[in-house]
């Protein structure tokens, strides 16, 4: 029963996880060129990269899922990621945009936990699309929005396995706290750079020493987004100690008896009966 619960629709292979890996390499970059561009660079006075990041990202997006899905995906994980998927980016309107409040996270969360860092990783980007599409969210900032989640999902599925009960549950909620603060944190640096120049308090400032331009994003989080990311963490957290144990059942249940991992074998036994 124990090896039958940690049966993944999705495993890893050397060519998937090196793109996976690859891939974050770029989105931190992508994320973080305003504090890491050294000041003397040309990166740091540019106002193109954050578009060339959110040109380029959707292209590695494709790869690496395109990837995973070559490794891994049978029409059984496929089905299990549509179903998934369209419940997550039904759960992101019920509260998208007020006071920070997202069920989808809860969701991410817990199935990234039963079904893998490689499926939990496919299931936010696409979810995030997929809601995107449904709440005329689409813009530069999607695949930031996709390659965030997917971490969030990816994230939970490479915590430690041993725990359940109630002390999975704890560690999930945790879990979901940071990594929803995380989530707003970073896109905030997405965001971040665009509103340069426009407040001496908060903007980032092209060429200022880091100590300088983190002090600014540091005020820019507590002004603009802390009042979303604490309600977001917060309705996570008590979604996932309230719900987790029947979801986590369900997700179990249905991996199991999906049988993933079984392989497909055809008989000829009903032919030769008739």
């Amino acid at each position: 029963m124990r090896r039958a619960e940690h049966i993944r629709p999705v495993r890893l292979g050397p060519r998937s996880a090196v793109a996976l890996a690859l891939l974050s390499l770029v989105g931190l970059a992508a994320f973080g060129w305003p504090l890491l561009a050294d000041p003397g660079s040309g990166l740091a006075h540019s106002a193109d990269a954050p578009w060339l990041f959110a040109g380029l990202l959707p292209l590695l997006l494709a790869v690496v899922v395109a990837s995973i899905a070559d490794t891994g995906l049978d029409a059984k994980a496929i089905a299990m990621l549509g179903v998934l998927a369209a419940a997550g980016a039904a759960l992101r309107p019920l509260g998208a945009g007020t006071a920070g409040i997202e069920p989808m996270f809860f969701l991410i969360v817990l199935a990234g936990r039963v079904l893998g860092p490689g499926f939990g990783f496919v299931l936010g980007a696409v979810s995030m699309f997929a809601s995107a599409l449904l709440t005329g969210g689409v813009g530069p900032w999607m695949p930031f929005q996709m390659l965030s989640m997917g971490w969030v999902g990816m994230g939970s599925g490479l915590l430690w396995q041993r725990p359940r009960g109630r002390a999975e549950l704890v560690m999930l909620a945790g879990y979901g706290v940071v990594s929803s603060l995380l989530y707003g944190t970073v896109m905030n640096l997405q965001g971040w750079p665009y509103i340069g120049g426009l407040s001496s308090g908060v903007g980032y400032l092209p060429g200022a020493p880091l100590a300088e331009n983190l002090a600014h994003f540091v005020a820019y989080c507590l002004a603009t987004s802390m009042g979303w990311d604490l309600p977001r963490a917060a309705v996570t957290a008590v979604l996932t100690l309230a719900l987790g144990a029947p979801v986590l059942k369900a997700l179990r249940r249905a991996t199991r008896r999906a049988a993933f991992e079984a392989p497909v074998a055809f008989s000829d036994a009903g032919r030769a009966g008739r």
